[in-house]
């Protein structure tokens, strides 16, 4: 039997873990996305098309999986609402029976988005590289016990008397610190009853129904956004997200904290990717960027801006998979690589006048430079391999190097976008 698994970034994001989670929810009964937003795309690739998901768990394309929506996500009513539209235009069904969402998840408001806005438009060129998706305002309300829970909704008088006081302080903030506009209490109303009471129908105790599942033997997929490295404690503060990305936050964040999952596949890219502002000590520019850049068509799901590229870290990446505290790994976007003769690395940095293979503390990252080493390419097309042992000798070279530097185990090596171009290892191809 599958054990209870959190498929997680191991990088800055964009690896591809929705790719993963809709490879192998086959394997599981529950799919529960437990952190982040609408900040950050998964693209999956199915027989239904392609897809951008922002807020809905990868497995809503599975029948028989239910999906949820944990208490530590940020919930955008008007967000999710339009991608639930997506995906039915698509044939897929989304039902109160598929996807559930936690009565104890905060919503996300227009007004987060908003400050989100003004902030960024206040720090200028120290601005943080913000989607604007008013995540950042989100969890600061959160911390500071001025959000509403979903569950309120269902009490429409107390509701209202606590949505009126939050955005009486939320406005005395626009006002005071940004010069701007308030927020009219009209134009709320009118948001609560186009978006957010639209979803009441899939609102409940999600933390109950985890429960019950597991008595029930029922097996949990848990789904991250982005990487360790945009992780609030961990990653490169403070060019990071505002929640925490990493697997041991899992059970708290989906609401079922006494759970202990056995299972953690990171998620690597075979190269590096960035999207937004931050220190990316492997970024490639100019002509070798564009060439990978175009190759991977690294485009962000959520904003279309293109994504800073460069080679794989293995200084980055080691410190992701410890970080996440990986059993295993799914290796992404292998066939990216195929045009290259020769493919870089970065094995060390330098940093302060040394040489280390270790991540160093999030301000020292600005002055560190990349030392990279090269192992030989393998030019032929692997995109319809489907064995490892269809995969050139070059290629399963880089593959066990890769292994080998940051000690996990590489279970699956992507080589295509579609849920069946990848190859799946067992312990006799170590």
């Amino acid at each position: 039997m599958e054990k209870d698994c959190v498929i997680v970034g191991i990088d800055w994001g964009d690896e591809g873990k929705g790719r993963m989670v809709d490879l192998i929810t086959s394997d599981y009964d529950v799919v529960v996305r437990y952190q982040g937003g609408g900040n950050a795309g998964h693209t999956v690739i199915n027989a239904y098309g392609k897809f951008a998901l922002h807020l809905l768990p990868s497995g809503i394309f599975r029948k028989g999986v239910v999906n949820v929506l944990g208490n530590g996500v940020a919930l955008d009513p008007e967000n999710l609402l339009a991608e639930i539209e997506t995906v039915r235009a698509k044939g897929i069904e989304v039902t109160p029976e598929n996807l559930k969402i936690s009565d104890r998840a905060s919503i996300l408001f227009p007004w987060h988005r908003k400050q989100d806005e003004l902030e960024e438009a206040r720090l200028k060129d120290k601005k943080f590289g913000s989607t604007k998706q008013g995540i950042a305002p989100f969890y600061s309300d959160k911390y500071q016990k001025k959000t509403v829970m979903f569950g309120e909704l269902f009490r429409e008088e107390k509701a209202k008397a606590h949505i009126k006081d939050i955005l009486e302080w939320k406005n005395l903030l626009f006002t005071g610190m940004y010069g701007a506009e308030p927020y009219p209490s009209e134009e709320i109303d009118l948001w609560l009853e186009t978006y957010a009471k639209k979803l009441l129908p899939f609102v409940c105790d999600t933390g109950a129904f985890l429960k019950a599942a597991k008595k029930d033997g029922k097996r949990i997929l848990f789904e991250a956004q982005l990487g360790a490295l945009r992780d609030l404690d961990f990653g490169i503060y403070p060019y990071t997200t505002s929640s925490t990305t990493l697997a041991a936050y899992a059970p708290i964040g989906a609401g079922l904290p006494s759970l202990h999952p056995e299972r953690v596949i990171g998620v690597v890219k075979a190269y590096s990717t960035c999207v937004g502002e931050g220190p990316f000590v492997c970024e490639w520019f100019g002509e070798d960027a564009d060439k990978l850049r175009e190759a991977g068509g690294e485009y962000g799901a959520k904003t279309g801006r293109p994504r800073r590229v460069g080679p794989l870290d293995l200084v980055a990446t080691r410190y992701g998979v410890e970080e996440q505290g990986a059993t295993e790994i799914a290796l992404t976007k292998l066939d990216v690589l195929s045009y290259m003769d020769k493919i870089p690395v970065v094995t060390a940095y330098e940093a302060e006048g040394n040489v280390t293979k270790a991540f160093p503390f999030p301000s020292m990252l600005d002055e560190a430079r990349p030392v990279t080493e090269y192992v030989k390419g393998w030019k032929m097309d692997i995109s319809k391999a489907r064995k490892w042992s269809d995969l050139p000798k070059e290629a399963r070279d880089y593959v066990l190097y890769v292994e080998r530097e940051i000690g996990c185990f590489i279970k699956y090596v992507s080589v295509g976008p579609e849920r069946e171009s990848v190859v799946i290892r067992t312990e006799k191809d170590r």
